[in-house]
């Protein structure tokens, strides 16, 4: 059995002509002479080492295409009939309405949310709705890397961030709707923490948190970006910038005085953090205002997650999210997504075995939360389960911003008199289309008659989580999210048995 996705991919909008493939290799088994090369190996015929990247990226999202031999499938979810936990065992008590979804995150600053949910760092597409409805819910969320850079009116002085306006209006996109629960945190990697990102969110946008990348991009690894031409290189490498070959080479300057120059590229540089960098940084944050301090981390080599939650437990991090194989991703290469890396199920065991490993020594660990390819409700009580009681929250950045994308074009559709053939019996305008919005105007009265509407879709797509958690955890008889445990999942598979026996 091969859990190879193959060399056809919608990265690339690629396909094989044939259907009988190759499993190794993932090929067309009978690969003819005058085939014009649809598959990734065709592509790479004629855009070379640009197709290690996908070429569809831009305003859409791309997650990994690999079926990985374990995931939250394999394990259903238990159900008790006896008595109840959390609430008085009464049935008039023991009610879905009452299963408690709050948590808090943090340490020195704790940080309420009202489910047990982080969206994750994102900004692209309908970013707006997306941070909004996060307010709307009452979760986390976290603005991605690169913001500076979609600034135009940035200004750097001496290497620094002099000017960054955009950055306010980012963060008062979540402010706006701020409710008492959730935080919004821009997120800062290798390169922004040398511009003094964090220092400026602070000093000129109130921000009360910091989020800390290891790695780069969605996942590893920064993208390379083939640049225009020579010129395009040099200014590029006088703005800062990482540039291969360096363009500010004699013999790479006279190769393109003759026209002979190779392609050129930029390339964020990987974080070069330790502990004697980290601990007094996020000291001197913390002395300038910053309240909460949050870890980015994925699916890297087991002595690397360890050292990471070690980092944290000696700094007092508040938050660490870990990101597994097989979720989204912005512009990471295509085979980056499918191979490399831990996977979400393998990956919360292994932080769970150090966490615990950790806490025996008498370390004080951080909220954990775990993201990389959810979506439903199910999954959601899944990992919680599973990660107790180290994992206190699930991120999920794809599910979201569909939503998010979904509800903005479905109004669209309302406002032109085109209502989508699924929906029209559901109601023929917002109001009735859109279930959710008398519990919005319960919690912020009339004025959300106004709100976006895709940002409305973000709060109904949580809600339906909420809804779903609360059936999951009262079949349980727990009618609180602290009780979950792996006690609560039925594992279907051997391999998922021995997790479980693990926990």
């Amino acid at each position: 059995m091969s859990f190879h996705p193959g060399i056809a991919s919608s990265f690339n909008e690629t396909k094989t002509r044939s259907h009988s493939l190759s499993p190794q290799s993932g090929m067309c088994a009978f690969c003819a002479a005058d085939c014009p090369g649809t598959c990734e190996i065709g592509l790479s015929a004629v855009l070379g080492a640009q197709s290690v990247y996908p070429t569809t990226t831009g305003n859409n999202q791309i997650a990994s295409e690999k079926d990985y031999p374990l995931d939250y499938s394999h394990f259903n979810i238990n159900g008790r009939v006896f008595g109840a936990r959390g609430v008085p065992a009464e049935a008039d008590q023991a009610a879905i309405f009452n299963v408690r979804l709050e948590r808090t995150l943090g340490r020195r600053h704790p940080v309420k949310i009202a489910l047990p949910v982080l969206l994750p760092a994102l900004l692209k597409m309908n970013w707006q709705d997306y941070f909004a409805g996060a307010a709307m819910a009452g979760v986390c969320c976290v603005i991605g890397e690169g913001s500076p850079s979609k600034d135009p009116a940035l200004k750097m002085r001496n290497g620094k961030i002099a000017e960054f306006p955009y950055l306010n209006e980012i963060m008062d996109a979540f402010r706006r709707y701020y409710r008492g629960y959730g935080q919004i945190v821009p997120q800062a990697n290798f390169e922004e923490d040398a511009q003094g990102l964090p220092e400026y969110a602070v000093s000129n946008c109130g921000a009360e948190a910091i989020e800390f990348k290891f790695g780069q991009s969605a996942k590893g690894t920064q993208p390379v970006t083939r640049l225009k031409d020579y010129a395009a290189a040099l200014q590029k490498k006088e703005a800062g910038a990482l540039v291969h070959p360096d363009p500010a080479d004699p013999a790479v300057r006279a190769a393109a005085e003759r026209g002979e120059a190779p392609n050129f590229y930029v390339y964020g540089r990987l974080p070069m953090w330790d502990e004697d960098y980290l601990i007094p940084r996020i000291a001197r944050l913390r002395d300038m205002g910053l309240k909460n301090v949050y870890f980015k981390m994925t699916g890297f080599d087991p002595v690397d997650i360890e050292r990471v939650l070690r980092i944290a437990a000696a700094a007092e991090v508040d938050v660490v999210t870990f990101d597994g194989a097989g979720g989204g991703s912005g512009y990471s290469p295509c085979k980056m997504m499918n191979e490399w890396g831990l996977p979400t199920v393998p990956l919360q065991s292994v932080v769970c075995s150090i966490a615990r490993r950790l806490g025996r020594e008498g370390l004080e660990l951080p909220s954990l939360v775990i993201a990389g390819g959810f979506a439903t409700e199910d999954q959601v009580f899944k990992a919680l389960a599973l990660g107790a009681p180290y994992f206190q929250a699930v991120g999920l950045c794809r599910a979201a911003m569909a939503a998010a994308n979904s509800a903005k074009k479905v109004s669209e559709q309302i406002e032109a008199g085109n209502i989508p053939a699924h929906l029209r019996k559901f109601g023929d305008s917002r109001e009735t289309l859109f279930a959710d919005l008398p519990d919005l105007r319960h919690l912020y009265g009339k004025q959300a008659d106004s709100f976006s509407s895709g940002a409305v879709g973000v709060f109904s797509y949580l809600n339906r989580i909420a809804m779903g958690l609360r059936h999951f955890a009262a079949l349980n008889r727990k009618f609180d999210v602290n009780l979950l445990g792996p006690d609560d999942l039925i594992p279907l598979t051997r391999e998922a048995g021995e997790l479980v026996r693990e926990r």
